[in-house]
């Protein structure tokens, strides 16, 4: 007799927390966060390279905004981390449930399973935050998601070109009717041919998809990853390129990342 084993789906957290989201269409609202290990792009803008490789342990809020973190070890069953939201999910607080990372697509399989069941336990929207460059895994858990945000990665900044998977994962939202958004980091070394091409892209596929230009946050030195740091575009440079990028569609947005402003995480 053969007796059939059941593995159990896990993920490499980085960490679980609630607070107010910083950047894009959902700036401002309240968001239980679950903040993925792993990433496959190495942006020189990065602020979360800490998010890179997979952690030995993870951090987890007991208590929704009191940053009164657990220590926790990787990986994390995926029914620890039903509890563990759960336990966030007070009546009322929270907008959204966050998928950032990292590149929370690395863990599209485990997604496809958590979230239908985290959805159901919570009764909250699911935002995914991606780098937009894995459109296969992005089509694992399309029916899961209620919005995404893709940013979009100048080749000029990040020092990463991924046109093709960016029209394929924009396309495939699109056509999804998910609410949809672009988030694009511009610095001052910013190529306007670049920007262009994003707006032409966009426009290609849905003129009423909205973009979110977010001027870089720099470094500090001792967190700068390339010799040269990448610095915030002046505010002339800022209005000339959302001006050129409204050429092809109507929703240019400018919003810096006021997470950092509000001391949020």
């Amino acid at each position: 007799m053969t007796v059939k084993t059941t593995v159990q789906p896990t993920a490499r957290l980085i960490e679980v927390f609630s607070a107010i989201q910083g950047e894009g269409l959902n700036v401002g609202t309240r968001q239980i966060f679950l903040r993925f290990a792993l990433c496959d792009l190495r942006c020189h803008f990065c602020d979360s390279a800490h998010t890179w490789n997979a952690p030995a342990t993870c951090r987890i809020e007991r208590s929704p905004g009191l940053r009164d973190f657990e220590i926790h070890s990787n990986p994390v069953p995926l029914p620890m981390l039903l509890q563990w939201v759960e336990r966030q999910n007070l009546p009322c607080l929270h907008d959204s449930i966050s998928l950032t990372g990292g590149e929370p697509l690395l863990h599209a399989a485990f997604l496809k399973e958590f979230l239908p069941q985290v959805r159901s336990l919570t009764k909250l929207p699911i935002y995914l935050e991606s780098g937009g460059h894995r459109p296969e895994q992005l089509a694992m858990i399309l029916p899961y998601l209620d919005s995404v945000g893709m940013d979009l990665k100048l080749p000029s900044v990040s020092g990463e070109s991924l046109w093709q998977e960016h029209t394929k994962f924009l396309q495939l939202c699109a056509d999804s009717h998910l609410n949809t958004f672009v988030k694009i980091i511009i610095a001052e070394n910013t190529n306007p041919a670049e920007l262009e091409h994003s707006a032409a892209m966009v426009a290609d596929i849905s003129p009423d998809i909205p973009v979110f230009l977010q001027p870089v946050t720099p470094l500090p030195a001792s967190a700068q990853l390339t010799e040269m740091p990448v610095l915030a575009p002046t505010p002339e440079k800022v209005l000339t390129w959302q001006a050129l990028m409204k050429q092809f569609i109507p929703q240019v947005r400018v919003i810096p990342q006021t997470h950092k402003m509000l001391d949020q995480m």
